[in-house]
Parts: C-alpha cells; sequence; structure tokens
C-alpha cells in the first residue's frame, strides 16, 4: 500500500513527536527541546533531544535522526507500512482505501489464514491424542515440556494420506483452497491430492503478526529422505522473508534482548526456553537478504550461531558476503562458532544458559570472519603473493557501499596485514628426534616454522592461531561442550601418536598443522603441542605432557587416553617401533581426511535433496552415505607391518 505525502504529513501533524517518542523515553523538557537518555545506546548524561516544532528526534550518541515514522521502526522493529498504520489509528487518518485487486487480495489471504489456523488445531489435537503418542516421545527425548509444546503450538502430522483433508473438508474448505495454502500436493499427474504433511511432528511458522503461515515438519522415519520439510511458496508464506520465531523476537528484542540467529526450529525453542527471547532461525536455506534486513530492524549486531566444521564457516562466510555490501554505520554482524557436533539445543541440555553465554561471549565480530577467510589460505612467503593478499582484500572492501565504514575496514585489515607480514618476518626453526632437545625463538612462531629433514626452512600458511587467539581456556571448552561431546577416535589416535612419539613432529608438523578437527577440543590440543615443541622442551613424551599440563591441557588430555583403548590401537604406544608408528600415522590420517571429506560432501547432498527432492540428488546422497559407511573400520594391508614391534600383523 502506497502512503501519500498529504497522509503523512497529516499523522504527523495530529502526533506530536514528544507524544510518541516519550511513551518509550523518558523526557525532560529543555528549553524549546526535550531531552533524554539514548534509546538506541547505554549511557549516563542525555544526548537524545526532541523538537515537536521540527518535527524530529536526533540522538548525538548514535547519530540516528528522524520523525514518528522512523522511531517506531527503529525501536519496535515494525516496517514502514505497520508504523503507518498504526499512527493513523491513532491520529484518527482514515488511510486510502485500496484497490478493487487488492481487496480482492487481502479477502483471499483472510480466507488462508483462516484454513491455516484450521490446520494448526488440528495437528496440535493429533499430538494430544492416540496417534501422537510417538511424537510425544520424541519431544519429550529433546527436552520439550508439554508447557513449551502448547506455547509454541507443536503438533502431529499422522502417517495418513487425507487426514488433515479429510478435516478440512468436514470444515467446510475447499480443496482448492488446501492446496493453494500449500496443505496438499496436487498437479496434473496425481489424480487425487493428498496430505503434503505426514508422520511428521509439526512446527507452525507465525508472521508477525502472530497468524499461522506456514508450517516445518520434521519426520519421525529414520530412512524418510526428507528429515525436515516445509510448506512450499504461497499467497502467505515466502520462505526467504520470514524468520522462524520472528514475531516474539522482535518484541524481545526491543525489550532489550539480544538477537540471536540459528539453524533450526529445536535450536530456537530450546534457546527460548534458556532465556534467549530472541532467537530466531531462517527456513533451511542460506540467510537471505530480507532476512538480513529483518534481523537489522531488530538489532544493530545480530549474533549469528554457526557450526564449527567446515559447513558451517562456509555458511559463516556465506554471511559475510551477503552483508558486506550492506553495512552501515552501527549496524553488522557477529559470529559465534559452536563446538562442532553440538547444536544451541545440545548445548543447553549439557549446561544451560551458562554453557551458551560462554559461546555468545566469544561472537566475533565481522571483520574477524572476513580476515579470517581472506588470510588462513593465504601464501605470504614471496612480496608478490603478499601483494596478492593485499589486493584481494582492497577488492573484497570495494563492495561495501558505505564510505565511512569501508574507510574503517581499510584501516582495520590494513592493520592486520601489517601485523601478519611482521609475524612472518623472522625464521626460528625447531628440530630435533627422540630424545633431542626442541628449540624455537616463542611458541606462537616457531609452532609455525619447520625445517625440512635437508635443513631448508619451510614456511606453513597461517593457521587460525595467526588469526585469532585460541580463547576459552580448556576448562570452560569442557564445560560449554558437555560430557555428550565424545572425542572422535581417529581425532584422538592422531594425537595420541604425536603425545607418545614426538619425535614424529620433525617430519610432519605441517601435516599436523593443517588437520582439520571435528572435535574443538581436540583441536586446541593440537595447537598447544605445537606451541610446547615449539618450546625448549625436551622431545621426550613426559616433557611434552608436563608442558601441555601447564598449558592447562591435562582434562583433554586424560580423555585422549582413554579414547585409545582398542587393542588394534597398539601403534600409538610408547613402545611401538618407529617404522610400525610412521606406518600408523600416514594411515590414520588418510583415513581421518577421508572421512572429513566425505562428511563435508555428505551435508552438501542433503542439503540439496532436502531442496529439491529429485531422484538425482536422492541418488548422490545415498552413494555417499555409503562411500562413508565403507571407509568404516577400514584397514590398511601392511607387508611387514608390525615386525619391528614384535607384533606381526597382516596390517592395521
Amino acid at each position: 500500500m502506497r502512503f501519500s505525502p498529504q497522509i503523512l504529513d497529516e499523522i504527523r501533524a495530529r502526533l506530536r513527536v514528544s507524544d510518541v517518542v516519550g511513551r518509550k523515553v523518558k523526557l525532560a523538557r529543555a528549553g524549546r527541546e526535550f531531552k533524554g537518555l539514548s534509546p538506541f545506546n547505554a549511557e549516563k548524561s542525555p544526548s537524545f533531544f526532541v523538537n515537536d516544532q521540527k518535527g524530529f528526534y536526533h540522538d548525538f550518541s548514535s547519530g540516528k535522526h528522524g520523525d514518528i515514522f522512523t522511531f517506531l521502526m527503529e525501536v519496535e522493529g515494525l516496517s514502514f507500512p505497520e508504523a503507518v498504520e498504526r499512527l493513523a489509528a491513532e491520529a484518527g487518518v482514515s488511510l486510502p482505501k485500496a484497490s478493487p485487486d487488492e481487496v480482492a487480495k487481502e479477502v483471499r489471504r483472510k480466507t488462508l489464514h483462516e484454513v491455516m489456523e484450521l490446520a494448526c488445531r488440528h495437528f496440535e489435537a493429533q499430538l494430544q491424542g492416540r496417534a501422537g503418542a510417538r511424537a510425544r516421545g520424541y519431544l519429550a527425548d529433546r527436552g520439550l515440556s508439554p508447557a513449551t509444546q502448547q506455547r509454541f503450538r507443536l503438533g502431529f502430522a499422522p502417517d495418513d494420506r487425507s487426514s488433515l483433508k479429510q478435516h478440512l473438508a468436514e470444515a467446510g474448505v475447499p480443496i482448492a483452497d488446501m492446496v493453494e495454502a500449500g496443505l496438499l500436493i496436487a498437479g496434473e499427474d496425481i489424480a487425487v491430492p493428498f496430505d503434503r504433511f505426514r508422520d511428521r511432528v509439526m512446527f507452525p511458522i507465525l508472521d508477525l503478526k502472530g497468524r499461522v503461515i506456514a508450517f516445518g515438519g520434521r519426520a519421525l522415519t529414520k530412512d524418510t529422505p526428507a528429515k525436515y520439510l516445509n510448506s512450499p511458496e504461497t499467497p502467505l508464506f515466502h520462505k526467504g522473508s520470514t524468520l522462524y520465531n520472528g514475531g516474539p523476537a522482535r518484541a524481545a528484542a526491543h525489550d532489550g534482548a539480544a538477537v540471536v540467529v540459528v539453524e533450526g526450529y529445536i535450536d530456537v525453542i530450546a534457546m527460548v526456553t534458556a532465556g534467549f527471547e530472541a532467537t530466531v532461525a531462517p527456513l533451511g536455506t542460506a540467510l537471505t537478504e530480507d532476512q538480513l534486513g529483518a534481523l537489522w530492524r531488530m538489532s544493530a549486531e545480530p549474533v549469528l550461531c554457526f557450526d564449527g566444521d567446515k559447513a558451517g564457516q562456509r555458511a559463516a562466510f556465506r554471511a559475510v558476503d551477503l552483508a558486506l555490501p550492506r553495512l552501515e554505520p552501527g549496524k553488522s554482524l557477529a559470529f559465534a562458532m559452536l563446538p562442532e557436533g553440538q547444536d544451541p539445543d545440545d548445548l543447553v541440555r549439557a549446561g544451560g544458559r551458562a554453557a551458551v553465554d560462554a559461546i555468545l561471549a566469544q561472537a566475533r565480530p565481522l571483520a574477524d570472519m572476513l580476515w579470517e577467510r581472506e588470510s588462513q589460505q593465504a601464501q605470504i612467503d614471496t612480496p608478490e603473493r603478499r601483494a596478492a593478499l593485499e589486493a584481494r582484500l582492497a577488492s573484497v572492501l570495494d563492495a561495501i557501499a558505505d564510505e565511512r565504514v569501508r574507510r574503517y575496514y581499510r584501516e582495520d585489515l590494513s592493520g592486520r596485514i601489517a601485523n601478519l607480514f611482521q609475524r612472518a618476518g623472522g625464521a626460528p626453526a625447531f628440530g630435533g628426534r627422540g630424545g633431542q632437545n626442541w628449540r624455537g625463538r616463542g611458541a606462537a612462531t616457531a609452532a609455525r616454522q619447520y625445517r625440512r629433514p635437508n635443513g631448508s626452512l619451510m614456511r606453513l600458511k597461517p593457521t587460525a592461531a595467526d588469526i585469532a587467539p585460541l580463547g576459552a581456556s580448556f576448562k570452560l571448552s569442557a564445560l560449554v561442550r558437555g560430557a555428550a561431546a565424545a572425542i572422535p577416535v581417529r581425532e584422538a589416535l592422531v594425537l595420541a601418536i604425536f603425545l607418545n612419539h614426538p619425535w614424529l613432529l620433525q617430519n610432519h608438523a605441517e601435516e599436523l598443522a593443517e588437520l582439520d578437527f571435528a572435535h574443538r577440543d581436540c583441536d586446541r590440543l593440537r595447537r598447544a603441542l605445537l606451541d610446547a615443541a615449539a618450546e625448549e622442551v625436551p622431545g621426550d613424551a613426559e616433557s611434552i605432557a608436563a608442558a601441555l599440563n601447564r598449558h592447562g591441557a591435562a582434562e583433554i588430555l586424560e580423555r585422549v587416553r582413554r579414547a585409545v583403548t582398542h587393542s588394534a590401537d597398539w601403534p600409538t604406544r610408547p613402545e611401538a617401533a618407529p617404522s610400525d608408528v610412521e606406518a600408523c600415522w600416514t594411515h590414520v590420517v588418510g583415513l581421518h581426511h577421508k572421512k572429513r571429506t566425505l562428511s563435508r560432501e555428505l551435508r552438501e547432498a542433503e542439503a540439496a535433496y532436502a531442496g529439491s527432492q529429485s531422484e538425482e540428488s536422492l541418488a548422490w546422497m545415498r552413494d555417499v552415505q555409503a562411500r562413508l559407511a565403507a571407509i568404516e573400520g577400514t584397514e590398511a594391508l601392511i607387508e611387514g607391518f608390525g615386525a619391528a614391534s614384535g607384533r606381526a600383523a597382516r596390517g592395521f
């Protein structure tokens, strides 16, 4: 709906700015103006001024300036049409009547809203009935109480092709309305339309006014190809413009709650019940421009939570690219990387609010994520490569439309580049084998620079340690991850090999430094091992363990040792011969790389199938699943393996 300047001016003339603003800000008269504390920033001295004669407010602390419409948009997160409609009602101003076409569309939308409400009530009733027993068990296992289920209006779609269709038909709803609302599947090649959602826990998706506009369904059967299924695009529902829990989150955000973005419905519900009321989720897709705009209307700097694995990192980098051209003074994103293998629901159940608070406290600014992406694979060992890094960053920053933001980003990244190049300037090294001493000029530098066996220097690419500090201590990490975060056996094997045979670092330090670990504590132990080895510490296992204990890694060391218990893991033990240790290392790290690669491919295949549900994407997903299963328990056939250790075996 378009609003003429005359209509807007009439609303402004009938409502004083101080009256509208005064509902949210305590104002005191200051001459011809009013002043108060900023609603946008915490402050002790008033810097927020309202001028009724000129019809505007101005906040000196944030630079924000506007009229009664922009105030509601900024403070309450309303859209412009919503702000106009509310203030017009207060002012007693009649808005222009919609055209006949707009009236017809609104009537149609109202009808579909009624259909969706009937469907939601049906799903709620099914969850509480006999058919919903298994769904109630699933929700109970996920820690969702009956009160929480009722709060979010959770339901159940029975495993019946006509349960909802029959119920709505009995209520007088035409089949055409059910199809248009996305509740039935129909088509030229489908003789009889049938229920879209079957044998699924149902999550109603609401608009900002609290009306049901769509559903998300979670399959209860494991072999169902699409674990989650959303409503299709309808006159009510546009996936790329909607956030799950968007309405309640908007209200909570404008009461001061931090806006947090997670991945799924259960994650949102877990976060809200833990006290993070302004938590939302996109609907099974990457964050869109419209969703980003909605987030910024709630908060100047929402926090995006991503899994700590490579797929989560890629998703974070996509969000960086989405945000860069749209950055404005005071508007940005923060990124909280979760422990790999855990989602917010896991964190809440393992450690409660404190666990989530610890993760959010480590959220990194957008500039950090941009720097990590551009620098982590950078080769900087020649002037030309350093120039290439600078040129690439300059090109990336050209995407930032706001000149002021772009200027400060250039200053920030220039400092990071100078710091990185300065650290890369020296060439300390360490070497040794068996009981010989390690040598280095400092853990942070020496752990990234090694001598090849022939004595020539070798420099590694910048690692995560170059980009950001380790962050939380091992003790904090253990609290956050909870007991449920089991250490992957292969990662424990890799660490055990180096812990018991630190001489391996002479020839394999670069490979260890670049390994992609799934478990965050294992990754921290890997970096601490490299740093400890770079100190002036004897290269025997006992001295290395003592140094790691000084780094605060005692608990994770013990967990690694407990994870390596199988009799076939003997090559990792101290008494194994060097030749068997080398063979074991090569085999274990090869399988580790292969599994991580296949796991990433599986996530991509699952996402492709969830989006298209095509036979081609289903075949891809099943092929990756089969290849992943095939490498479990894979053994390497190595002639003479174990002979040097007195354990002659056919292979490992």
